[in-house]
Parts: structure tokens; C-alpha cells; sequence
């Protein structure tokens, strides 16, 4: 987030501080579904990261059509993402993947709804699909997560922009990322207090609005990472936890 500015190929420092990173929140919380997401689009080394580090998830961007962002043509690169994932044995951390994503323009794929765009991420084996505002902080569109609801049957996230005033709006997704100072919804608030819109301060997370975070133990019915989980203790389906980049100097 403050590794400024981006680069679409980070150092190998960056992976090696992000794997150090994740795995010391991994042993203070051992029973939290953890992910990680490193820059804007360095999605294979997010998976090295997830996997060295014991984590469950990561949020990709650039997963599906191509966009062009301030760091410069972001490619799609769901194929070559999920055999990596599979090369190195990586197949129980899911993949949560942004569309229509902030930041960018997206005239190459004018002619693409943000609901199209999901059905792809859908059809290309993403577990999840992230929708934003246009920018950081800023709220997404109601009628577009109506849209991306009614087109696919995998999770959808809302990632930017939730706040004590709007929060309403997003009862429907199913999970709220919290991430910035510009949303005010802390991750220790209870999913009914959510829903009646009394959550009182801005800590970072991800509030999960309907159980589905179980499948983050067991990824298309396998039942390796329920064991792996369970052997951690009690999981708390209710609560996740995403790592973004640590700040380097340029």
C-alpha cells in the first residue's frame, strides 16, 4: 500500500519482508483466516508468501481482462496465476480477485460489465471477487454488487469506501474489507451490530456478513484444509485478517 511508487515486479526483498511479515502474524493469530496481497498485481509472489507463511487467501488484482493502471498495463493473468498455484502446491489458499478495479481506466474493456467481468473471474476459478469504488476510500456502486450478486454464486467482497452511513447498502456481499481511514467499521464488531449499523471505530480487517469464510478451509470440497485449520484449534468463521505491503524508501 505505501511501497511507493509501484512497480508492477517487486524485488525479491519485498517477497522475503512480506513472508517474515505474515508469518509473525501468523503465529500471534493462529485461529484468524489470514491473506495477504503485495502491490498492485504481484500475484504469484502473494501465493510464495501465503504458502511459506501458513495464510488462506490472497486478493489479486488484474486477474482477468487487461486495464491499464498508474503503474501501466496490468494484464490478465488468471491462467498463469493458477498453475503457479499449483506448481508449488498452493491449491488450498484461495484467490480473491478484484474487478473492474480502482485506480484505472478501463476503456480497453468499455464494451465489459463490471457483471461480465465477474462471471469471468467466475469461470477462470477465482474464489471470490472484490468490488471497489473508483478509488480508495471511495464507496462501490450499490446496483453494481445487485449485478455481480445475481451473475455469480461465488463470494463477492466489497473493498473500499464502507462507512457508518452506507454500510446498509452492502448487506448483500458478503464479506466488507475494511482497509483504509477513510472507513470506519472495525473488525470486532459482531455481524448484527453490522446490520444495525452500530460498529464505533475504524480498525482494519475484514468483517464476514455471511458464513462464508468456512470454505476458505476446504477449497472446492477438499477437506487437507479443514484438518490443517482444526489442527489450529477453533476457527471463527465470523473474522479475517488481510496483510497489505510494508513501506520502502525509494
Amino acid at each position: 500500500m505505501h511501497d511507493l511508487p509501484y512497480t508492477v515486479c517487486p524485488g525479491p526483498e519485498v517477497t522475503a519482508a512480506m513472508t517474515v511479515i505474515s508469518a509473525a502474524v501468523r503465529q500471534a493469530c493462529p485461529h484468524l483466516a489470514l491473506g495477504v496481497q503485495i502491490l498492485c498485481a504481484a500475484n504469484q509472489q502473494a501465493i510464495a508468501v501465503a504458502l511459506a507463511a501458513g495464510l488462506d487467501f490472497i486478493r489479486a488484482e488484474g486477474f482477468v481482462f487487461s486495464h491499464v493502471a498508474d503503474e501501466g498495463i496490468i494484464n490478465a493473468c488468471a491462467g498463469n496465476l493458477l498453475r503457479y498455484r499449483k506448481q508449488v502446491g498452493a491449491e488450498n489458499i484461495q484467490i480473491f480477485a478484484d474487478i473492474k478495479k480502482k485506480h484505472s481506466a478501463h476503456a480497453l474493456t468499455a464494451d465489459v460489465s463490471v457483471a461480465e467481468t465477474a462471471s469471468a473471474a467466475e469461470l477462470f476459478l477465482a474464489d471470490g471477487v472484490v468490488l471497489t469504488g473508483t478509488a480508495t476510500g471511495l464507496p462501490a456502486d450499490p446496483q453494481e454488487l445487485k449485478e455481480v450478486k445475481h451473475a455469480v454464486k461465488i463470494p463477492v467482497l466489497i473493498g473500499s469506501g464502507v462507512t457508518l452511513e452506507n454500510v446498509r447498502n452492502y448487506l448483500d456481499a458478503n464479506a466488507l474489507i475494511i482497509a483504509s481511514p477513510y472507513s470506519f467499521v472495525p473488525l470486532q464488531t459482531s455481524i448484527s451490530d453490522v446490520k444495525n449499523c452500530q460498529v464505533p471505530s475504524n480498525t482494519q480487517g475484514v468483517i464476514v456478513m455471511e458464513t462464508f469464510l468456512p470454505k476458505l478451509t476446504a477449497r472446492r470440497g477438499e477437506k487437507k484444509r479443514v484438518n490443517n485449520l482444526e489442527s489450529r484449534g477453533k476457527y471463527d468463521p465470523g473474522y479475517a485478517l488481510s496483510i497489505s505491503s510494508v513501506r520502502w524508501k525509494c
